[in-house]
């Protein structure tokens, strides 16, 4: 029974309304850059598509295919992305795995909503997941950057 109650504690109501509520699902036309992610131990995949201006996010489309963590932290990168750097973002994706595997407290703002995952650090099987958005933008930004579209 403990384990069950864990579980309901881990999908908090916070957790479950930004998981129904993503925004930036709509995909680009004529990304800068694409990049398909998947969470090999759950299946969960994350395709983001980037546009960059000036080493910068100018426009973010994510398809997400996830559990509610993975749902969540797709919610609170998408709401804070645009504008962004790429080592925003890679400093965002490395807090964000510290948080989870190390104990680390919450990213940087923007992105210091990810704080609502601290209780999934118990949940290894769930870490992939929740990093699917930060690794594929992270890494189509880089893309996007190596072909001089940034």
């Amino acid at each position: 029974m403990s384990g069950e109650t864990d579980l309901i504690k881990l999908y908090s109501g916070r957790i479950l309304a930004l998981a129904a509520d993503i925004p930036l699902l709509d995909r680009l036309d004529n990304p800068d850059a694409t990049v398909k992610k998947r969470a090999p131990l759950c299946g969960s995949t994350v395709t983001v598509d980037v546009k960059m201006r000036d080493g910068r996010i100018a426009e973010f489309g994510q398809d997400v295919k996830a559990c509610a963590l993975g749902q969540a932290s797709a919610s609170v990168v998408g709401s804070s992305i645009v504008g962004s750097t790429r080592k925003q973002v890679e400093t965002a994706r490395d807090q964000l795995a510290t948080m989870l595997k190390k104990n680390g407290p919450a990213p940087d703002a923007p992105f210091d909503g990810l704080q609502v995952l601290m209780p999934a650090r118990e949940y290894k099987n769930r870490h992939a997941s929740i990093l699917l958005t930060l690794e594929a933008t992270a890494e189509a930004m880089e893309q996007a950057e190596q072909a001089n579209c940034a």
